[in-house]
Order: structure tokens, then C-alpha cells, then sequence
């Protein structure tokens, strides 16, 4: 096969490995470069008290897109994996106000936010819930699953101006948040669900209380956690010939006459190829760390338009009092102070909200020994600048054990032991971002239009992942992949029958 057929995809991410599976079942020559060791690319584990730790993303939702991924390569999504759907989305606490939790079942969330917050705020939860649903509906197949649009072709293809006016583009998700609850906890609660995507609820559109409905439509618990889903796509890619090479770090993309010929490697290896998937940061490009001739082919993105970054922890450790469930968060007393010191700042607020991810609580109840947790607060994405040790993650570490324990929880041994990452720790995971872990922040009416589409501007350059269209997250991202993946066979196509 001529280079023209043959695909290197850059990244072994959950948006480059089904790129790589969709390209690969079409029958063309994929080969999938990543510098580590292994598959996953945010979905990583770290190693903790003597056993591995889920140190990514931790939320599995949106099961349609893995399930449409794996029919397209001729298999069931699942046959492989242990799929456990939560009864319990997440528990929620708050220093001396309470705890709540959110279920699977909508009518047990209701009963449970009257109870906690009054009989209004219990119904207002329905109305929010169908309105999260009714904005989904309008998005899924004509943003989320589709080439980026502009803000014109999305009117085109909604057809319906008043389904489009509901998606509520030019509201604050906090301002809408603010009209539907009367308890400020609630608001909380549910404007966290920004910070799925990187962005402040204050900042952000009310368009992302879709994010509401993704959760409540669906929540599992993986065997292995989300490393057995990078594995599982990576056997799906595999299994339709794309071929994966690991420790091989990809060093400058290779144009010739204005279009993509290929790839260089650290190693100086050259690999030819007619088209290239870059599965990493979108900011890398124009950074000039995948060469020159590729610096133009997207926007830079502003340090002050990155999305959030994190310090997280990772432990084995004993818990006390408040008992967990697999997904909790612990708000802080002040929820803007907290999003005004990361954004305008550059900082973290002296109480910061803390998300504890109990990875052995499967079914709710406490282990024997020690637990694996992921602890995470979020925090300014500016890990590639010279800053102070106001970011180091053993000065915050006090900080969190204290909110944990005004809520009601102890962990014994505290974080000492913990493997910590910082924004400087994923800015070098993450090259050219800083540490933003969802490229740019989706601020503004405009912010989801601005991240760039499947095809960059040097003709034979594919983009997929979080900062890419359509987003951040592990369903949105294989999207991406897969929009890559059609834009490459729809270009070849074409250019057999001119």
C-alpha cells in the first residue's frame, strides 16, 4: 500500500484509538505512536501504597458512543468489560449543612433535594432535569456527533429556533442555576457539572446543563476501572489491524509540497503516511513541538483561555466517619471565591472543593484495609510558567484533610503517602498546555465554536481529543476520533474522483 493509504496517529488517547479502530476497519494501514508505555493517555493509573490507582478521568457515562464504536468494528461493547450501573451518581456534603445524594433514579433525586432543601426545590429538580434533557436532545446528533459547525450551520441544522434559544447559549449556567434553585447548595451541586469541561459555572453558558443529563442518564462502574476501557479500544483497534507503538515519541510532522507526508521520530525514524491524527493538546502545534510546518495549522489558545487544571493525590489509605460512596464531593463554603482564584487570580481558594473518587466502593460498602482513592482540587492551569511554590501540592494537602474533616472525614495517615500531580506534573504529561486538562475553557456564547474541527489548516492533518471538537471528556473525545476518522475516508474519497 502507498502512503497514501496509510495513517499515523499520534496518541493512543481514547480520541486517537478510535480513530485508529474506525480507520483501521475501513481497511487502511494504521499505525498508532504514543511515548508512554502503555494505551490511556489521560485515562492513567499511578502507583500508590503498593497497588495501581485510576488518576484520570473516573466518571463512565455516555455508553452510546462505545457502543456505536464497537458495532462499527464488528463486535458488542461490553462482552469484555464489567459493567456495574451506580444507584448512587455521587454523595455530596458540606462543612456542618448536610449530605445528599444524588441517585440513578430520578424520582429518589427528587425526594432526596426536597428533603435536603425543601419541598420546592424538590419539584424545581424535575423541571431542571427535563430542561437538561430537552437541550441534549437539540445537541447530541447536531453538535456533539457531528463535524464542527459554526454558529449558523448549527441554526441550519437544529431547524428549530426555539429548540435552539432553549440551549440557552447567551445564559450563565450560574444564572440559570440561580432561576431554577433556592438553596445555594443546589447550585453548587449541579454547577459543578462545568468543571467537567474545564470551565467556571460563572463564566460558562447555561448550555452546559446538558453535562446534568449525560449523569443522569447513565453512570457505570468499570471492572479494572478506566484503564480496562483503554485496553478494550485498543483490543477493538487491533483487532482491525492498526498496529501500536509504544515508547516512540513522534517529533516533527513531515510536509512536502504544502500537505502531510509523514512523521519523525524522536529515534529519527521517518515513517511516511498520507494523512496524521495528532491525538495530543491542540496547543502543541501551534508551540511548534511537532515542527514548523505545522505551527499554523491552529490557533494558539491565550494562557488566560485554558481551561482548569488540578492538583490531585493519590492514596491507599483508611477512611473515618462520613462513609463513601464511589463518587464524592466535598463543596466549599465560598464556590466563586473558589473559580475567581484559579481564573482571575491565577491561585487556590483557602477551602477548595475536594472530589474523592473511592474506587473500591463498588457496591457502597466499606473495604477491609485500606481503600484506593483519587482526591482532586482544581487549580490554575499555569504549570509551564515560573511560579511559586503556592502550587505545590504538599502546601494544599493540610488544607484538604481539614475540609474533608469539617464535613465528617477522616483519612487516616492522612496524604503523606499519596502520589501527588500538580499543574506542572500534567503540563509534562500534557505538553504546551500548562496543565489544562480540557484545552480551551468553554467561556462565553462562542467557546465551544472556537476549539478546532477534525481537519487543520496543512491539508493531511486530522485533530482529535479533549481540546478538539466536540470536547473534553472520554465519550466526547472518542467522538472526535471517529469525526477524524470520516473526515479522512470522506477526503480520500473525494480525491479518488477528481
Amino acid at each position: 500500500m502507498t502512503s497514501r493509504g496509510r495513517v499515523v496517529v499520534i496518541g493512543a488517547g481514547a480520541g486517537g484509538m478510535a480513530a485508529a479502530s474506525d480507520l483501521a476497519h475501513a481497511g487502511l494501514d494504521v499505525t498508532v505512536l504514543d511515548k508512554a508505555a502503555c494505551e490511556g493517555g489521560k485515562m492513567r493509573q499511578v502507583e500508590a501504597g503498593g497497588t495501581r490507582i485510576d488518576a484520570g478521568p473516573t466518571v463512565f457515562t455516555m455508553r452510546w458512543v462505545f457502543e456505536a464504536l464497537f458495532e462499527a468494528g464488528g463486535q458488542t461493547f461490553g462482552t469484555s468489560l464489567g459493567l456495574t450501573p451506580a444507584s448512587v451518581l455521587a454523595r455530596h456534603a458540606w462543612q456542618e449543612s448536610g449530605v445528599l445524594d444524588l441517585h440513578a433514579d430520578i424520582d429518589a433525586s427528587a425526594d432526596a433535594i426536597g428533603a435536603f432543601a425543601g419541598r420546592r426545590d424538590g419539584e424545581a429538580y424535575r423541571g431542571f432535569i427535563s430542561e437538561c434533557r430537552d437541550i441534549h436532545t437539540t445537541l447530541k446528533d447536531t453538535f456533539m456527533a457531528a463535524q464542527k459547525p459554526t454558529a449558523a450551520s448549527l441554526m441550519l441544522r437544529v431547524g428549530n429556533l426555539g429548540a435552539m434559544w432553549r440551549t440557552r447559549p447567551f445564559d450563565t449556567y450560574w444564572s440559570r442555576l440561580r432561576q431554577r434553585f433556592t438553596d445555594p447548595r443546589l447550585r453548587q451541586l449541579f454547577g459543578r457539572y462545568s468543571t467537567y469541561v474545564g470551565a467556571s459555572p460563572f463564566r460558562a453558558p447555561a448550555t452546559l446543563m446538558l453535562i446534568a443529563h449525560v449523569e443522569q442518564d447513565g453512570v457505570w462502574v468499570l471492572d479494572g476501572g478506566m484503564r480496562a476501557l483503554a485496553a478494550a479500544v485498543r483490543r477493538l483497534a487491533e483487532a482491525g489491524g492498526a498496529k501500536f507503538r509504544f515508547g516512540e515519541e513522534a517529533k516533527r510532522i513531515l510536509v512536502s509540497r504544502g500537505a502531510v507526508c509523514g512523521v519523525r521520530l524522536k529515534s529519527g525514524e521517518e515513517i511516511p503516511a498520507g494523512a496524521v491524527v495528532f491525538n495530543g493538546d491542540a496547543a502543541a502545534l501551534p508551540a511548534g513541538l511537532l515542527g514548523g510546518d505545522v505551527r499554523g495549522s491552529v490557533p494558539a489558545i491565550p494562557r488566560r483561555e485554558r481551561s482548569l487544571s488540578a492538583i490531585t493525590w493519590c492514596v491507599a489509605a483508611r477512611t473515618r466517619g462520613l462513609p463513601l460512596a464511589y463518587h464524592n464531593v466535598f463543596f466549599s463554603d465560598d464556590y466563586k471565591d473558589e473559580f475567581e482564584a484559579v481564573f482571575r487570580h491565577r491561585t487556590i481558594t483557602q477551602q477548595p472543593t475536594v472530589y474523592i473518587c473511592a474506587q473500591d466502593r463498588r457496591g457502597g460498602a466499606a473495604p477491609e484495609g485500606p481503600e484506593r482513592l483519587l482526591l482532586l482540587i482544581n487549580a490554575p492551569p499555569d504549570g509551564d510558567l515560573d511560579h511559586s511554590p503556592v502550587l505545590d501540592a504538599g502546601r494544599f494537602s493540610g488544607r484538604v484533610l481539614a475540609h474533608l474533616a469539617s464535613c465528617g472525614l477522616t483519612l487516616d495517615g492522612g496524604l503523606e503517602d499519596a502520589a501527588a500531580t500538580t499543574p506542572e506534573g500534567f503540563g509534562d504529561l500534557f505538553p504546551a498546555t500548562g496543565g489544562a486538562l480540557y484545552g480551551q475553557a468553554n467561556h462565553g456564547p462562542m467557546a465551544s465554536f472556537a476549539r478546532p474541527g477534525s481537519a487543520a489548516r496543512v491539508p493531511g492533518l486530522y485533530l482529535a481529543g479533549g481540546s478538539a471538537h466536540p470536547g473534553p471528556g472520554v465519550p466526547m473525545a472518542t467522538l472526535s476520533g471517529r469525526l477524524a476518522a470520516a473526515r479522512i475516508l470522506s477526503d480520500l474519497a473525494r480525491s479518488k474522483q477528481l
